[in-house]
């Protein structure tokens, strides 16, 4: 069975990729800061019958980083590796001239660096899979200029650039930055919690995801409404 480790995966978008991929048939590795919350998350993926592994903790963190790609490598190896734990940077969002500065660290340190460095660990088993790819959950945010979303949004953008360059040297590999859109998520409602206007559910984005990895379209940036409508 296919291999997958799933960062931010105890809810929102993890989760639900999670369910989709136990659906099919894969084994999964799945991280999450809240232990709680991971473990319920597993028991309920457990009713598919694939092997799924939980390991929390912060993605920041040498030694989870470790843990995970050894997790996967008992499964058998790694053949997906999906960077979707985040950090906003500030919550509420704030204006640039308000952002923290240790916050804009975390924002950076969560979602380019960890995510790098979780790259890295896992290259050699994602190498040596027949299919090996790489998702990272990028954002609208790290292409247009939203005001209150500069610190998450330079960081989105800095990681869909090392996603591109990714691309470029391991051509062996399908390495997709994805920009899921607008869904009601925790990390949401942290950023703006005055918005009350409803959003899509994470699963409904969800079959975009599936569709690259059904189809293995070239390493790249793709945004999912644009991968629901049939579009590239």
């Amino acid at each position: 069975m296919p291999v997958a480790i799933i960062t931010g995966a105890s809810k929102g978008l993890g989760r639900a990729l999670a369910e989709a991929l136990a659906a099919r048939g894969w084994d999964l590795v799945l991280d999450a800061r809240t232990a709680e919350v991971l473990q319920e998350t597993v028991a309920g993926l457990r009713a598919y019958g694939t092997r799924v592994t939980a390991v929390p903790g912060d993605v920041t963190d040498t030694g989870h980083r470790s843990g995970l790609v050894a997790a996967a490598w008992r499964l058998g190896g790694a053949d997906l590796l999906v960077s979707n734990a985040s950090a906003l940077g500030a919550e509420p969002l704030v204006r640039l001239d308000a952002l923290p500065l240790e916050g804009l660290r975390r924002a950076l340190e969560v979602n380019v660096v960890a995510a790098l460095a979780l790259v890295q660990e896992a290259l050699p088993l994602l190498r040596a899979s027949e299919a090996g790819a790489v998702i990272t959950v990028s954002s609208d945010a790290a292409a247009e200029a939203y005001e209150t979303w500069g610190g998450y949004g330079a960081s989105k953008a800095a990681l869909d650039h090392l996603a591109a360059v990714l691309g470029e040297e391991e051509p062996a590999l399908r390495v997709w930055a994805v920009d899921p859109g607008d869904m009601a998520t925790d990390l949401y409602a942290a950023a703006v919690p005055d918005d009350d206007d409803p959003r899509p559910a994470p699963s409904s984005v969800v079959p975009a995801f599936l569709r690259l990895l059904d189809e293995r379209p070239a390493s790249g940036r793709y945004g999912a409404p644009a991968l629901l409508e049939g579009r590239r």
